[in-house]
């Protein structure tokens, strides 16, 4: 019943509660980018959703225009605090996880939910799926989700699979609540905002 009905109406729920906070994000945070590199204000990028569907995932984007993509050795998405690929409000909206707001939009049209796996990149980092990964596909993918209220960027590929797997497979209310409260923690406390 939660799986099926109850998640997608408290997602409904609290995006619609989150737009006006969305909103006036938005208008502060779109001048400055604007203003650093005359770039666009969203980075629009193809992601994984349900059931392997593609779907455009919404960002405020923190890096410089046509910036290069680039991965750690497990294929994890390189991050550190001097990347410079990020623009100088960019490291500001990824200190604060606020480059996500965005995916409000997504959540409303039902892409996504407010928790559950991270969207992978389609084709990249799929081929490192191992047997069984592909359980993460079975549930929307979240704004946050177990991975990144625990590890947040430090997390190796295998551990955020792990991590994916065991919420798709557990996906239950008081799961999302505790999710949703070590996430507030992580983001506040600007825990492992980098990987080392």
């Amino acid at each position: 019943m939660y799986r099926k009905y109850i998640k997608r109406l408290l997602s409904i729920v609290f995006s619609i509660i989150g737009l006006p906070f969305f909103l006036i994000i938005y208008l502060i945070v779109a001048p400055l980018i604007k203003m650093e590199d005359k770039g666009p204000v969203f980075y629009n990028a193809p992601r994984l959703g349900r059931n392997g569907k593609i779907f455009k995932m919404f960002k405020f984007r923190s890096m410089k225009v046509n910036a290069p993509d680039l991965r750690n050795a497990d294929g994890t998405t390189y991050n550190s605090e001097d990347d410079p690929r990020v623009t100088r409000i960019g490291k500001i909206l990824r200190k604060t996880s606020l480059d996500e707001t965005p995916q409000l939009l997504n959540v409303l049209k039902g892409e996504m939910s407010f928790i559950g796996p991270r969207p992978d990149l389609p084709g990249s980092e799929t081929t490192t799926y191992r047997p069984g990964d592909i359980e993460k596909l079975k549930v929307n993918p979240g704004i946050t989700g177990y991975s990144q209220a625990y590890y947040r960027n430090s997390s190796t590929l295998d551990q955020r699979f792990d991590g994916d797997v065991f919420y798709a497979k557990n996906l239950s209310f008081l799961l999302d609540l505790k999710i949703l409260l070590k996430t507030i923690k992580t983001v506040f406390t600007r825990k492992n905002v980098y990987r080392n």
